[in-house]
């Protein structure tokens, strides 16, 4: 009869633990839902600059060449299907028009017959970058258009040949760096931002101080508030991936999975910035602005947009310094190259560091009679 009372009793006592603490993560994540400010800047913007950037960037990638030729274009013949997109055109300025109207990539004149045949282009400043590529494809193949026609001509084989094999899984697509980087930079956001308005909020409201007066304690709260903001980080996680795959046709690994715990530590170390933030605040404003000071350019020097080693060198001496690159290096290991846990344990170490080391100077340097 006892043993059945005691258990009855833990039971209860469970119940009256747990009661709270759920309660407050089901209000908590409402709250979020409804407020949209939150779910824009925290889902929806990097959601759409990695959708465009990955368009923009990855549209010219494998997309052919356009090209307007003025003259023979037999000159191309010869050229790989889907190298180039070719229509012809007798008067040169008329092709230049539609080179200008973003018409063309490039516009090509082939002057004369046989050999001595001048192949003239003219890239598109319109569209710099499909330009730039054009022209780089239109020379090349020229220059193994001859390259073949005089070792025809020797009847022997080139001295030099060039063999070009992809290391590493290929050349990096855009979407491939594209989605690791900004998902690290939607996590930053979320952490930082939301931390630090939420409470400079507490400030203003005075909240912890009403929390007192009701059965929830402020440890409860506190670490309802934290795990809303984890289940945010795994949701924006799951939603970028899925649009990275489905939309744009990165192919996840067999350790896609080890992103849920890397992201939640690197939730953990932008909270901690953003409570130093939210404790210097007074407004929400001020807080908003600081939030932005940190985190667009830790974007810049970490990564996020556009391939580090593309940066110049003192960029990427700063780097070091910035938890988002050891999230975006790590996440990019797991879910884009595939490798193991053990492979990204040096940016586990860091982002764990950084985070208990930030964390204690907040906790040191907060003032927490402003609550």
């Amino acid at each position: 009869m006892s043993i059945e009372t005691v258990e009855v009793t833990g039971g209860t006592a469970a119940r009256t633990r747990t009661g709270p603490f759920l309660s407050l993560v089901k209000a908590l994540g409402r709250g979020w839902l409804r407020d949209r400010s939150q779910v824009f800047f925290t889902l929806l913007l990097p959601l759409m600059f990695m959708v465009l950037l990955a368009s923009v960037f990855g549209s010219t990638d494998d997309a052919a060449s356009r090209l307007i030729v003025v003259g023979d274009a037999q000159v191309f013949a010869d050229a790989e299907p889907g190298d180039f997109a070719i229509s012809e055109q007798s008067d040169l300025e008329t092709a230049l028009d539609a080179m200008r109207d973003g018409d063309a990539d490039a516009v090509v004149v082939v002057e004369g017959s046989g050999a001595g045949t001048v192949v003239r282009i003219y890239p598109s400043a319109t569209s710099a970058t499909a330009g730039s590529i054009a022209e780089e494809k239109i020379t090349s193949y020229v220059n193994g258009q001859n390259l073949e026609i005089l070792s025809l001509v020797a009847g022997e084989e080139p001295p030099l040949i060039t063999e070009v094999e992809a290391a590493d899984g290929g050349s990096l697509k855009p979407i491939q760096y594209l989605a690791p980087g900004i998902l690290a930079w939607g996590i930053a956001i979320s952490g930082v931002f939301g931390a630090a308005g939420t409470i400079v909020d507490w400030k203003r409201d005075k909240l912890l101080r009403r929390l007192r007066l009701t059965p929830a304690s402020v440890r409860t709260f506190l670490g309802a508030k934290v795990s809303v903001m984890l289940a945010v980080a795994l949701g924006q996680t799951a939603v970028f991936l899925a649009v990275a795959a489905l939309g744009f046709g990165l192919e996840l690994s067999a350790w896609t999975w080890f992103a849920a715990p890397l992201v939640l530590l690197g939730t953990l170390a932008f909270l901690a910035i953003g409570v130093v933030i939210g404790g210097i605040a007074q407004t929400s404003p001020a807080a908003a602005g600081l939030s932005n000071l940190v985190t667009m350019p830790m974007a810049f020097v970490s990564g996020a947009f556009y391939p580090l080693a593309l940066s110049p060198e003192w960029v990427q001496w700063i780097s070091y310094a910035s938890p988002m690159r050891y999230l975006n290096e790590a996440l990019q290991s797991v879910v884009v190259y595939g490798e193991p846990p053990s492979a990204v344990l040096p940016q586990i170490g860091f982002l764990a560091a950084f985070a208990a080391v930030v964390a204690l100077f907040s906790w040191k340097t907060f003032k927490f009679d402003e609550l």
